[in-house]
């Protein structure tokens, strides 16, 4: 076995990320103040990047581990726990997320990943409406629901599901679509007992027919609250800049600015059912892919199912910044054309990092069947508490909560679990380190930092450059009318 990996301290200052928001921010807002942007960043996505250029300093205060044997100490920096694209708060949560299912929620049985993605001209609309995403996910997942419920061999069977919202594509375009985690199979409750039946096999065609009753119950939907209907201004009508800002980010335009909008929800152009690829379905824009499962013995599958649903939509190591001043963002697969990568200008950037943050109250995971939190069966079937970990124990202002409810989860136990890293244990002497201290005063994090010789100031961002701000040489020439 390979000895496990030595821990580093994250700085985020020094990542292309961090470079690319500090740099360009003030222009984009200039820039928009200016008119040259006719958008307008909604006011939490506003503070979700300015908060994002504070996330992992020291200079903003931080926490003290100690080892009492050698006197060494390290220093933890504050997060700012952002919802849209901090690839460290994002990636915290996808962590402790995944493992309070594993531990507390899930029981020991198969799982099923089920991904549904709209029509690209639904996308804005449902960006931004919460109730109308709310209602078109319930629908699906309790069509799914059914479904299994129509194989199981007892009547009143049941399944669970836990869905997450992603808002992104892999080139961040704005692309809301569901990572829905079913149990394969189905509950029934006999002679008292809840007993477990495993789905014996998923056929292609039977996702092919969960797509069309889903279909068939959302235009029902739709149509009933009048929604399948579309509105659309000219380039002269006046359009809501946010929503601009939105059809750009779906659209993929540079600059990021829409000549039309939409109030409603665009008829669908009717199209075959077609199978694309083993348990995959596509129709009327709609596609659903159910092909990913992992077994209910496959522990490290499970969880790694579960983070990759609910993994941030951009990584650290996924951005690259190029010497022409652009940015570049590879995929991970390669596009039907065969684009690799995608770059784009700094300011499209931002705008589309802007549209992944979900607005206040747009819940990005929800529970449904056995699992649903008022479900008299998810106790039944939650997996029984398991002892405290090493971390956890050595961990003594970690919050403990009675009942199995899922808790709090210490860094360092995070950071043990997803990558073999002990961070309490001591790099000197190997004894245990233990919390000391929260350090939030200014004066006294200005003195520790200066003595270790670390960054004493937040680093300064970059001034506003002048119109034509882009740093595209075609747009920039676009925007000075073919002057270059």
């Amino acid at each position: 076995l390979g000895r496990a990996p030595a821990y580093q301290r994250h700085r985020p200052e020094t990542t292309a990320l961090y470079e690319v928001v500090r740099d360009n921010l003030d222009t984009l807002y200039a820039a928009i103040d200016d008119g040259a942007l006719d958008v307008r960043i909604p006011k939490h996505a506003k503070k979700e990047l300015d908060a994002f250029l504070d996330c992992g300093l020291l200079c903003r205060g931080f926490a003290r581990v100690w080892c009492a044997a050698c006197n060494e100490s390290r220093l933890v920096a504050f997060a700012c726990k952002g919802r849209g694209f901090c690839p460290s708060c994002m990636g915290r949560r996808m962590c402790a997320t995944a493992a309070n299912l594993v531990d507390d929620v899930l029981p020991e049985v198969a799982l099923r990943q089920w991904v549904l993605t709209f029509p690209f001209a639904w996308r804005r609309r449902l960006a931004c409406d919460g109730a109308l995403f709310a209602d078109l996910t319930r629908l699906f997942v309790e069509t799914v629901c059914a479904s299994y419920a129509r194989t199981a061999s007892a009547r009143g069977a049941k399944t669970g599901a836990i869905t997450v919202v992603q808002r992104t594509s892999s080139d961040l375009r704005l692309n809301p679509h569901l990572h829905v985690i079913f149990l394969d199979g189905a509950y029934h409750e006999a002679g008292g007992e809840i007993v477990w039946e495993q789905l014996a096999h998923l056929r292609t065609r039977e996702v092919g027919n969960v797509l069309e009753r889903a279909l068939r119950r959302i235009d029902k939907h739709l149509r009933r609250r009048g929604l399948l209907d579309l509105v659309t201004e000219d380039d002269d009508g006046v359009a809501d800049p946010e929503d601009a800002l939105a059809a750009s980010a779906v659209s993929g335009q540079t600059p990021p600015a829409g000549p039309q909008w939409t109030r409603g929800l665009p008829p669908l152009a009717p199209s075959a059912l077609a199978f694309d690829k083993p348990l995959c379905a596509s129709l009327d824009g709609f596609t659903l892919h159910a092909a990913t499962r992992a077994g209910s013995h496959d522990l490290a599958g499970r969880e790694a199912l579960l983070r990759y649903a609910l993994r941030p939509p951009l990584a650290n190591d996924r951005l690259e910044a190029r010497p022409d001043g652009l940015v570049r963002i590879p995929l991970k697969r390669a596009y039907a054309d065969g684009t690799v990568a995608v770059d784009m200008d700094p300011l499209s950037l931002l705008c589309r990092l802007a549209t992944s943050v979900p607005p206040p109250r747009h819940h990005t995971v929800k529970y449904a069947g056995v699992l649903a939190p008022a479900s008299s069966w998810r106790a039944r079937i939650a997996p029984k508490p398991t002892a405290p970990t090493q971390v956890e124990a050595d961990d003594d202002d970690a919050p403990r909560h009675p009942g199995r409810a899922s808790r709090y989860r210490p860094w360092a136990e995070l950071l043990q679990r997803t990558f073999a890293i002990d961070v309490l244990e001591c790099p000197k002497c190997k004894g245990r380190m233990r919390l000391l201290a929260m350090v939030t005063e200014r004066a006294a994090v200005r003195r520790f930092l200066a003595k270790r010789g670390e960054l004493v100031d937040v680093p300064e961002r970059s001034p506003s450059r002048g119109p034509p701000y882009w740093k595209s040489t075609v747009l920039r020439r676009k925007a000075m009318g073919d002057v270059a």
